[in-house]
């Protein structure tokens, strides 16, 4: 599972820890977050991430 970084505070979502700040549980892929996530920093939604 590729991992994902926030443009805007450099936060990297890793779908293999999955994220508790927003309930989502390990394994969760980020192409399978819903479309209300948002960033556990700073706040943006999905489209502020890039690919590592």
């Amino acid at each position: 599972m590729q991992k994902y970084k926030c443009r805007v505070c450099n936060y990297i979502y890793d779908p293999a820890l999955g994220e508790p700040r927003t309930n989502t549980p390990p394994g969760t892929a980020f192409e399978d977050l819903p479309d209300t996530w948002r960033c556990p920093k700073c706040g943006v939604p999905t489209f502020k991430f890039t690919p590592l």
